[in-house]
């Protein structure tokens, strides 16, 4: 993956659908909880080399053993799931043919049509995690698909997927609410109140008063210090029509769920 050329890719514009193409660098910081994306990993050939009735186990194409990894016994193969099995709908990577017309020996494509997800989380990790493949992942997205909502009380829910990992995975920013906005970013809005912006989703307000979400326009207080003059312009003609209302509307429609927020 590479990131956007400059910060005003990753900024869009307020029409609905890809921002700019941007293709971006999970290993850098780009990506953060909320945004919209598409996945997509070009089908490849491999080999079947077992099958049971709730897994297709496949050579994988494209990670390799880490000779490092002590402890770890990973042997090259990933097992795929079946309609079967519990976590059929938890993960993205399918065959062709399907997995239940799989026998072992067989040849396969393996990979993942365009499909639509919302980022709930993101993970760091440095040194890079020690998973038994390389390459090791410096970062994991957790993704629900299309149509699922975060649900906070849940420990197994979504998919970690590693942005900048072995498998070729073209990912696309659709939408990120508030992108001109900055986690600790202080703001005042319309009615003068100061808020503190943590997410797209987590609003807190400094005197803790209903409502709990500012009215556009927004100015920009605080940027890990004073912002720079054009920070501030940037935020004042980003709100300057539109509101919190309209952000929240604009992601339920492209994830087709509600976002889980918090309130102060």
């Amino acid at each position: 993956m590479i990131s956007p050329d400059n910060e005003e890719d990753m900024m869009g514009d307020k029409e609905d659908g890809p921002m700019n193409q941007s293709r971006l660098d999970g290993g850098s910081g780009r990506f953060r909880a909320g945004d919209v994306l598409t996945l997509e990993c070009p089908l490849t050939e491999t080999t079947v080399t077992s099958v049971s009735r709730s897994y297709v186990s496949v050579r994988w194409p494209w990670n390799r053993v880490d000779p490092e990894a002590h402890g770890f016994c990973w042997n090259g193969e990933t097992a795929l799931p079946t309609p079967e099995a519990f976590d059929w709908d938890r993960t993205y990577f399918r065959t062709v043919p399907p997995e239940t017309s799989l026998k072992a020996g067989d040849t396969c494509l393996v990979g993942i049509v365009p499909t639509v997800v919302h980022v709930a989380s993101v993970h760091h990790f440095d040194p890079p995690l020690v998973t038994g493949m390389l390459p090791r992942p410096a970062c994991y997205l957790e993704i629900l698909r299309q149509g699922e909502a975060h649900a906070p009380e849940l420990e197994d829910q979504g998919y970690a997927l590693d942005p900048v990992g072995g498998e070729p995975i073209r990912i696309e920013l659709l939408f990120r609410p508030y992108s001109f906005l900055e986690a600790g970013d202080e703001v005042v809005d319309q009615g003068g109140r100061a808020w503190r912006f943590d997410g797209p989703w987590d609003w807190r307000s400094f005197d803790a008063q209903q409502p709990t979400t500012p009215t556009w326009p927004l100015r920009l207080l605080s940027r890990d210090g004073d912002p720079t003059l054009e920070e501030t312009v940037v935020v004042a003609q980003q709100t300057e029509t539109g509101s919190h209302e309209d952000e929240l509307q604009r992601w339920t429609r492209l994830a087709l769920a509600r976002p889980s927020i918090n309130q102060p």
